[in-house]
């Protein structure tokens, strides 16, 4: 595995609405599909929003160097990750991830490793879709791979 390449880089964030019971929460689905993101969220009401910075995610493999991506694991274990990460967050809060009303996701892509949308999208389900019917609006981004002192750094 080359050094410093963590297939998600997992600078997932979350928009969140607190005090959901003032507020008004429509979300329009994508017309005629199935996929696990909202098309758009509106929001009505008097609310408290909370925006969450991004994650990285946790190392699962101590014995591995933290600077390769051997001790984070693949695309869906990083997803994973961050997201029980937010999910923690959250709960700090007093909220869940059914308050989530917008994510950003950024992907590694790169020549050499091409952004696994497929296993990032099977660690998503897992928290979003049918397990969690409150579907957030959504973007993914590929980037450029992270500098390995930032693996080392968490």
């Amino acid at each position: 595995m080359r050094r410093g390449r963590i297939a998600l880089l997992a600078v997932l964030s979350a928009c969140v609405l607190g005090a959901a019971a003032r507020a008004e929460v429509i979300r329009h689905p994508i017309p005629n599909s199935t996929f696990p993101i909202a098309q758009a969220v509106e929001v009505r009401g008097n609310v408290t929003t909370y925006y969450v910075s991004g994650q990285v995610p946790p190392v699962v493999n101590k014995d591995a160097d933290p600077s390769t991506s051997a001790a984070y694991g693949d695309t869906k274990t990083q997803t994973v990750g961050v997201l029980t990460r937010i999910k923690g967050i959250l709960e700090g809060f007093g909220l869940s991830m059914a308050d989530v009303v917008k994510m950003q996701v950024f992907l590694v892509h790169g020549a050499a490793a091409p952004m696994d949308f497929k296993a990032f999208m099977e660690g998503y389900t897992q928290f979003f879709g049918s397990s969690q019917p409150d579907l957030p609006a959504r973007s993914v981004v590929g980037v450029a791979p992270i500098p390995a002192f930032w693996s080392r750094s968490r």
